[in-house]
């Protein structure tokens, strides 16, 4: 009986931190998004108004998904991954291409829908469901899990690349390397799976510095172009960076205020919302985000469950989480090259926000059904 008190007196102070983090996260990324689109005129109230629907969009659903019972989620997990794969295919046929990228549906009234985002949740639904109904005895057993991970993760990963959205793919890795590193396999399989990873990545770069006709042929243009971008951002080059640098740099303790940044610079909204803040509230600010960044992981991981499938959605949302955090950061500051990562619960963007406010409500459900049992 008091363990069961305790259980429900730990439930609710969770169910307290995700909800003061959200209004947190809400302040933050309205105040970024209109800091920023004064720059754009047209679109300044616009953009707010949509983000705040797209939060009090996502809370309905955690309070929907609240309802249902996160085993009843993971018995549909073949058919959220097959049409998120489904999706993926349209969106390259049919979708909207911006800044060379095919990678959204134009929906009227609603704006823009990408499917990439939400395939990390039929993703991680599908890994859970196969991790944890493999049975690991001897070593056929862990190469079968092995290749069963690699072919559910590749298929999406191949399409999504298409488009090209080389920053979706890397998530959709993570996402699988970090749950099968929770799962039973040995820790020489991932000695092995990073040797390989070393020797074809050590190929692929010889072939990109000193053979780059040959790499042209093999991978086209387009793949060259990202490689050029990547390794690009060491030299700070490009107005985005020196701008976004800029404006980090000279922000001070407590920022430029509200609606005075002090330079433009692509996507502040977006992929560089984390400078829009910088600016306004300076090192103040950037610490508070980031403790409250820390501070909503760390309520995650600390999510207690005896159910292995639940406990591989939490690995994979925490590693596609954690992955996108520290990304976004680094690449607005210059640490880490520029992918088109966004800051998530934070960045102006519906499919983003969205899609982790599902996999929250998937979480916060599985934390229910636990203390309940």
């Amino acid at each position: 009986m008091k363990k069961l008190k305790k259980d429900n007196t730990n439930n609710m102070k969770t169910n307290k931190s995700f909800i003061y983090i959200l209004i947190i996260f809400f302040i933050i990324s309205i105040n970024s998004i209109y800091s920023f689109t004064t720059f754009l005129t047209k679109d300044t109230y616009s953009l707010v108004i949509r983000q705040g629907l797209f939060y009090i969009t996502g809370i309905i659903i955690i309070l929907i998904l609240l309802k249902i019972k996160p085993e009843k989620i993971l018995k549909y997990a073949h058919f959220f991954y097959i049409v998120n794969i489904i999706l993926l295919i349209l969106v390259l046929i049919i979708g909207n291409e911006v800044n060379g990228t095919k990678a959204w549906f134009n929906l009227p009234l609603i704006g823009t829908f990408q499917p990439s985002e939400f395939m990390k949740i039929g993703l991680i639904l599908m890994l859970a469901k196969v991790i944890e109904s493999q049975k690991i005895k001897t070593t056929k057993d862990e190469i079968i899990l092995i290749i069963k991970v690699l072919v559910i993760t590749i298929i999406p990963s191949v399409i999504t690349f298409l488009e090209p959205d080389t920053g979706a793919v890397l998530i959709y890795f993570i996402i699988a390397f970090v749950m099968l590193f929770t799962s039973k396999l040995r820790m020489r399989w991932f000695i092995i799976l990073f040797a390989i990873i070393l020797a074809l990545a050590s190929l692929l770069l010889y072939t990109y510095v000193f053979k780059t006709d040959t790499f042209i042929k093999i991978f086209g243009n387009s793949m060259f172009y990202r490689f050029d971008r990547i390794f690009d951002w060491k030299s700070s080059s490009g107005m985005q960076l020196e701008n976004s640098l800029i404006v980090v740099g000279s922000s001070g303790y407590f920022g430029k205020g509200i609606s005075n940044i002090l330079l433009y610079f692509p996507e502040g909204h977006t992929d560089f919302i984390f400078s829009s803040f910088a600016s306004i509230y300076g090192l103040t600010g950037m610490i508070i985000l980031i403790i409250t960044i820390i501070w909503f992981d760390i309520t995650i991981i600390k999510t207690n469950t005896k159910n292995k499938a639940y406990k591989y959605i939490i690995a994979g949302t925490i590693g596609a989480l954690l992955y996108q955090q520290i990304q976004n950061i680094s690449m607005t500051i210059g640490l880490l090259p520029i992918t088109g990562i966004t800051l998530p619960f934070i960045s102006y963007g519906g499919s983003s926000l969205l899609s982790y406010m599902i996999l929250l409500g998937i979480i916060i459900s599985i934390k229910k059904e636990t203390v309940q049992n």
